[in-house]
């Protein structure tokens, strides 16, 4: 069977989106949603601006209510019938994040076992067949094939195979019916 490994943050949960929110509700800004959905916040935030979205980032809590990617959950169900299925999220930058996302991956997606959940630093040690992801920092270290996930933050990269939502892992991954 197959190995794939799927990547937390906006790829199976909706961490951009909480952001944007989080920066049109709580920061001075003349940027609107779409500005927020255009480039890399480190792109268009102010460094005063992108360390207090750290702290808050850092703080705990804010990762227990990130919303599911749309098609998320029914997609990576019926992945676990195809592929042996492991989640891989970089957060040691963010410590406080552990509980948070675990509990988030149990309530999300029950179907992964514990055993198959990687808290890491730099997804190099992954040895998967596949690695879905949205920074191209864990791409090119991997062995196996790279699948980048599309987010503003990545727009403009070119070196990897794309998929920009869960239809299209589906369609990339999943046996035609």
């Amino acid at each position: 069977m197959l190995r794939l490994t799927l990547d937390m943050d906006d790829v199976l949960a909706n961490t951009h989106e909480k952001l944007v929110s989080i920066i049109l509700s709580d920061f001075e800004t003349t940027l609107n949603e779409k500005d927020l959905n255009s480039k890399s916040l480190r792109e268009l935030l102010h460094p005063k601006q992108l360390t207090k979205l750290n702290k808050i980032i850092d703080s705990p809590g804010f990762f227990a209510d990130i919303n599911v990617m749309d098609g998320a959950q029914e997609t990576v169900y019926k992945l676990s019938k195809y592929y042996e299925l492991f989640v891989a999220t970089a957060c040691m930058e963010f410590p406080t994040s552990f509980k948070d996302k675990f509990d988030w991956l149990k309530k999300f997606f029950p179907f992964i076992p514990w055993t198959n959940i990687v808290f890491c630093g730099y997804k190099s040690i992954i040895q998967s067949d596949y690695l879905l992801d949205d920074h191209v920092r864990n791409l090119v270290a991997f062995k196996g094939q790279g699948i980048l996930f599309s987010a503003p933050h990545n727009l403009k990269e070119t070196a990897y195979k794309r998929v920009s939502n869960w239809n299209e892992v589906s369609e990339l991954f999943l046996p035609i019916k």
